[in-house]
């Protein structure tokens, strides 16, 4: 699914022109991407969290050069999804029949 389809579903199901959905959409996306910028996490209770996970300094080889390069520590986006959302995603009847 796409963003596009997202968007069309939305509209679909609440009746709000696209244009507005889009525009919703999109603030959310920025938001999302300006706090865990800034290193704010969010929880969306029901739904999941998106966090900053941070990676470790570590030693890495460039096989090409081969040198050892040191990787400083950083922080990376992740999504960690609610138990509850987990669980729909479990016994949902379509992705038992995919997984078969």
């Amino acid at each position: 699914m796409t963003k596009a389809d997202v968007i069309a579903e939305i509209a679909d199901k609440t009746g709000i022109d696209k244009v507005e959905v889009t525009n919703t959409l999109e603030t959310f996306f920025t938001v999302v991407k300006d706090s865990l910028a800034e290193g704010e996490n969010i929880y969306v209770r029901g739904f999941g969290s998106f966090i900053n996970k941070k990676r470790a300094k570590k030693v890495a080889r460039n096989i090409s050069q081969n040198k050892a390069m040191i990787i400083d520590e950083h922080f990376i986006p992740s999504f960690k999804p609610a138990k509850v959302f987990v669980e729909q995603v479990k016994t949902s009847e379509k992705t038992k029949e995919t997984a078969e």
